[in-house]
């Protein structure tokens, strides 16, 4: 396999300690929907709906507010929003313990509205760092930390909550989101490059930027989470359904794995996948996973294509998001970008879920899968009118002249 390129990369001042703090900081983050949840059954006495309602409180305000704060970004530099929004992090997580379940639905939403933007801080600092040349081996990275944290986060919340207490996790995870703000206020990474902070500040009308191909890369970014949180939905319930439930961890494990192995091998490739071909190969490999039957095992095997293509999709998708913002408005742009995942990921869980208690588990597969492939449907035209603009003009030939091939 070929390393050159990401050793290219991690060659670059700055682009190795911004990728630690990435896969220090998401750990926490990637636990707080669990913990809250833990905290709402256990602690609150309340059912999982309930739990649920928190969860899309938070999911909701941070949809809304990844684009805002990266526009305060944009504004007035990393510094003052990270300070911000650590703040209103700790306030969120110090006193959610002593809230009744009325002030916690409001509270969760202001806390999600604010939460901390490592995700498109993290984003946007690698199109600061990186030229855009060496940018997919970066992003491939980038989003392998995160398949890690999702790995490790949720099963060590749940861990500490069901051996210590729900309550104890939710201030472990708020410890660990202040202090993943503190390090990240002050490593204080660019989010512009040098030659990009020299020149003056412009403010750009919407329509110079929001371009239909901008909007075809989120509508892809969103479709493939909701791909992605609907098999994980689905595998539970298969597994549940045939009595092979105990297996849900090792098979989810598989998965990511094969994601982490797309990942890394997208990373090493010369030259970069349109975003829009990986959603077809993700969703095209998802529709059929359920026929493997109930065996987990059978299961597992029949995941390893969808999952080779779950972080080189995202990782995809990112990297272009990057080159299209200009940068004045690139902190926003990322921000999208992080609400279009963060709505994937909230309507492809309950869209399974809605399909599997009506149906069987299989057409949570099916559904989701078909559901990113009519999203590319509906993407293709833009694409196809890129291509068809990027071609050099036809060079004009003069009557009665006979070209004449020079090469022989």
């Amino acid at each position: 396999m070929n390393l050159k390129p990401y050793r290219e990369a991690l060659s670059l001042p700055g682009l190795r300690s911004l990728l630690l703090v990435s896969v220090l900081a998401r750990l926490p983050i990637a636990s707080a929907g669990v913990t809250v949840t833990f905290y709402v059954v256990l602690d609150l006495g309340r059912g999982y709906g309930a739990a649920g309602l928190v969860g899309a409180a938070l999911t909701v305000g941070a949809a809304l507010g990844n684009p805002l704060l990266g526009r305060l970004i944009d504004r007035y530099g990393l510094r003052p929003v990270v300070a911000l929004t650590t703040v209103a992090e700790a306030v969120f997580w110090t006193s959610a313990a002593a809230l009744s379940y009325t002030l916690l639905l409001p509270a969760a939403f202001l806390a999600g509205l604010l939460a901390l933007p490592v995700y498109s801080v993290i984003r946007q600092s690698i199109a600061a760092l990186v030229p855009p040349e060496r940018r997919r081996p970066a992003y491939a990275l980038d989003t392998m930390s995160m398949e890690l944290s999702f790995m490790v986060g949720p099963a060590l919340a749940v861990a500490v909550a069901t051996t210590i207490s729900a309550r104890a996790t939710l201030w472990a995870v708020g410890v660990g989101i202040v202090v993943s703000g503190v390090v990240l206020w002050l490593l204080d990474p660019p989010v512009r490059s040098a030659g990009e902070a020299a020149l003056p500040p412009r403010r750009l009308p919407y329509r110079e930027w929001l371009n239909p191909r901008l909007l075809a890369v989120l509508a892809i970014s969103a479709a493939a989470t909701v791909v992605l949180a609907g098999t994980d939905v689905a595998v539970v319930a298969v597994l549940r359904e045939n009595g092979a439930v105990g297996w849900t961890g090792v098979v989810l494990a598989g998965w990511a794995v094969a994601s982490l192995v797309g990942g890394f091998t997208y990373g090493s490739l010369n030259r970069s996948v349109s975003p829009l071909l990986l959603l077809v190969g993700l969703s095209a490999c998802t529709v059929p996973v359920g026929l493997g039957g109930g065996a987990w095992w059978l299961l597992c095997l029949a995941l390893i294509p969808a999952g080779m293509l779950c972080a080189p999709t995202l990782a995809a998708t990112a990297d272009l998001v990057s080159t299209l913002a200009p940068a004045d408005v690139r902190g926003m742009v990322m921000g999208l970008h992080g609400s279009a995942v963060t709505v994937g990921m909230a309507v492809g869980a309950p869209l399974a879920g809605a399909v599997i208690d009506r149906t069987a588990p299989l057409w949570g597969f099916v559904v989701t899968g078909v559901l990113g492939l009519l999203v590319a449907l509906a993407v293709l035209p833009v694409e196809l009118r890129r291509r068809r603009s990027d071609r050099p003009p036809p060079t004009p030939t003069v009557p009665g002249l006979v070209p004449v091939d020079v090469g022989h």
